[in-house]
């Protein structure tokens, strides 16, 4: 979900790279709403304990580095990958296998299905790395921190549970906290640079491509305090009008916007040239 298509590189064969790694993907993730923790416990690893501590949900997983990473840090939590992109599932639970991990699995979907995949207060984070910005207005509904995606958001929520946000969209943070705002959530950390404030938190090849090519990451962590019944979207819809008025001056677009940017530039120069 980060605007880029995945390709199929040579000699691969899809249908059977997901019946290859199929143990870690759940094709019914709808039949263990409000039972996650339970029912993918390992019999094997503790007679004791009949689940995990936490559910976390990394929603628009991509290939799956993220969530490889989050997993083995905290190994009594179980890490939901969820994609629309059959391709990222397959690398997604290829990557999770792979690394011998047993608190991860991989379910497709996408931002509408979340309400229906878990259960009320089921989740204790719901992570959304670099979503895709869809910057124009009649997108909107795509975005994955559009009003009513938050709203069903907190459904599924713990009542600690937050939403963490990481992109290299300013437009699309700063349109965030005015949905975040909407939807009844407080903001409980933001930052304009978290890899330099938390150096250690897991990271993406698609995040190192973007820092490279000199992104820095934009983070938000909200949680649901007082949801509102009827929630009433009253913000402008389209990116553009989040843009800086220097137009990304220190000559880093952020991914998904340079067609935007470039027309937005394209009229500043016509209406220069016309006086």
């Amino acid at each position: 979900m980060h605007g880029m298509h995945a390709r199929l590189p040579k000699n691969f064969v899809l249908e059977e790279r997901i019946e290859k790694f199929s143990d870690v993907i759940e094709l019914e993730p709808r039949s263990y709403a409000g039972r996650w923790a339970q029912a993918c416990w390992p019999l094997t690893l503790d007679s004791v304990k009949t689940g995990f501590d936490e559910v976390r949900l990394d929603l628009g997983c991509g290939k799956g580095a993220f969530v490889v990473q989050a997993a083995a840090d905290k190994p009594n939590v179980l890490y939901v990958a969820m994609d629309a992109e059959p391709l990222c599932i397959a690398y997604a639970a290829q990557h999770i296998t792979e690394a011998g991990l047993r608190n991860a699995v991989v379910a497709p979907g996408k931002g509408s299905d979340v309400s229906h995949v878990f259960g009320p207060g089921e989740v204790s984070c719901i992570h959304l790395n670099f979503p895709t910005p869809y910057p124009r207005k009649k997108d909107a509904r795509k975005r994955l921190v559009i009003l009513d995606r938050l709203v069903e958001y907190a459904r599924v929520l713990a009542p600690t549970g937050t939403v963490r946000l990481r992109t290299d969209s300013q437009p699309l943070r700063d349109f965030a906290l005015t949905q975040f705002d909407l939807a009844g959530y407080d903001i409980v950390w933001s930052s304009d640079d978290e890899r330099r404030l938390r150096p250690h938190e897991p990271t993406s090849e698609y995040e190192k491509r973007l820092v490279a090519q000199g992104a820095k990451v934009l983070s938000v962590w909200a949680t649901p305090t007082c949801v509102p019944e009827s929630p009433v979207q009253t913000a402008s819809l389209s990116l553009v009008d989040y843009f800086p008025e220097d137009l990304f001056a220190d000559g880093y677009v952020p991914h998904g916007m340079g067609g935007a940017v470039t027309n937005l530039r394209n009229r500043h120069r016509n209406r220069q040239a016309d006086g």
